[in-house]
């Protein structure tokens, strides 16, 4: 009953304080930040049709990765994930497994470029590890 006392800017500030305290101590070490925001995925189906249309195509065991270069200071990233594949859930899991890696390794990777990644079937059983190796191969000479 007492938080509806409060006038609206006063519970705001009570809710910034509360989100700023909950957030980690990645945030204040001012540190090289390993989220995944918005600004560098590719949401849109123009964006990965431009990268089809226009870019090259690198491939290894386990990945295919099509490359396109723009004139952003970050790199962007998407992922396709075809149906035969697996089932919903196999998808899913590929495609958090590879956002998980693109989120960790997304500083060793130069700026500048939209980047689709296919995923082949040896994705889904293959340890973290290796797949960072094979991904960050293809992508070192960019």
């Amino acid at each position: 009953m007492a938080a509806k006392c409060l006038p609206r800017a006063a519970r705001r500030a009570v809710i910034a304080l509360h989100r700023n305290s909950a957030e980690g101590p990645r945030e204040a070490s001012n540190g090289p930040s390993l989220k995944f925001p918005r600004a560098v995925r590719l949401v849109r189906r123009s964006e990965f049709d431009a990268v089809y249309r226009a870019g090259k195509r690198r491939s290894s065991s386990h990945f295919t990765v099509f490359l396109r270069a723009n004139e952003l200071p970050l790199s962007r990233f998407g992922f396709s994930i075809k149906k035969a594949l697996g089932g919903a859930v196999v998808r899913n899991r590929m495609r958090r497994r590879l956002r998980e890696l693109v989120r960790c390794n997304r500083q060793e990777i130069s700026a500048g470029w939209d980047i689709v990644i296919h995923p082949k079937s040896s994705v889904a059983l293959t340890p973290l590890p290796a797949l960072t190796q094979d991904l960050l191969r293809l992508l070192k000479d960019l």
